[in-house]
């Protein structure tokens, strides 16, 4: 995965002030700071969400605009190979590629879906390719309305390409969440909730992003019910290189 871009400086400050990458309780989502270095696995899930800041309700954050993360996939690490394609290749298995494309496109493989529990056999084409998509894990549009709508285009563009933020699931229930918070939406496999309310909170620590009330309660509700879930880091989301 390619360096975040450089800390601003209250970001920094926070880090040092705090050792992890927690957002501090009643700042305004509007000025949130940018993203964080890699933080490294472990914790309670519900520790770090009691640890997120609540996004104020009055709260004024300019018009979401997809295109302010990027134009599509990007190649961040310059390997030649799109993020849609490295997130393919670490989520299916029995995974083959495409003739000519340097062990970079993924021609066909199986989805054990995270969010459904259901397998999808993927093939590369026209009317095949969007049975299995891409899902950030935090909306997009989520993250833009607790806090991102304040970084760079670059940082948002690092976002949207990390892979702890990113997810090969099936294609339906992808567009079915849209951009939907953890209030509106969850998987419809009940034993898929706790990984992914965990990952979610992941994400938000380590971009310091925040939480609205609502989102807070949904979360905190499935997280109950999993109190041993524990957070994962950039072990779990690593994009296995041929």
């Amino acid at each position: 995965m390619p360096p975040v871009p450089l800390l601003r400086r209250r970001a920094l400050a926070v880090a040092l002030a705090s050792g992890v990458a927690l957002l501090l309780g009643g700042c305004d989502p509007r000025a949130a700071t940018a993203p964080q270095p890699p933080q490294t696995s472990g914790g309670s899930a519900l520790g770090a969400l009691a640890a997120l800041a609540t996004a104020r309700a009055d709260a004024v954050v300019p018009t979401y605009r997809r295109d302010r993360f990027g134009d599509g996939w990007a190649d961040l690490d310059h390997d030649g190979c799109g993020t849609r394609q490295e997130v393919l290749r670490r989520d299916l298995r029995d995974v083959r590629f495409r003739a000519g494309t340097a062990g970079c496109t993924v021609e066909s493989g199986v989805l054990d879906d995270p969010y459904s529990g259901e397998q999808i056999r993927f093939r590369y084409g026209p009317s095949t390719s969007d049975d299995v998509q891409i899902d950030h894990v935090v909306a997009l549009a989520d993250a833009w309305r607790t806090g991102a709508s304040s970084w760079t285009d670059v940082e948002r563009e690092q976002f949207a390409n990390d892979p702890l933020e990113l997810l090969a699931v099936d294609g339906p229930l992808n567009q079915a969440k849209s951009s939907k918070d953890a209030a509106r939406w969850l998987p419809p496999e009940p034993a898929a909730r706790c990984t992914y309310v965990a990952r979610q909170v992941a994400v938000k620590r380590r971009y310091l992003l925040a939480v609205t009330a609502r989102e807070r309660v949904a979360m905190q509700h499935v997280l109950e019910g999993c109190p041993g879930e524990g957070l994962p880091g950039p072990a779990d989301a690593a994009v296995p290189r041929q």
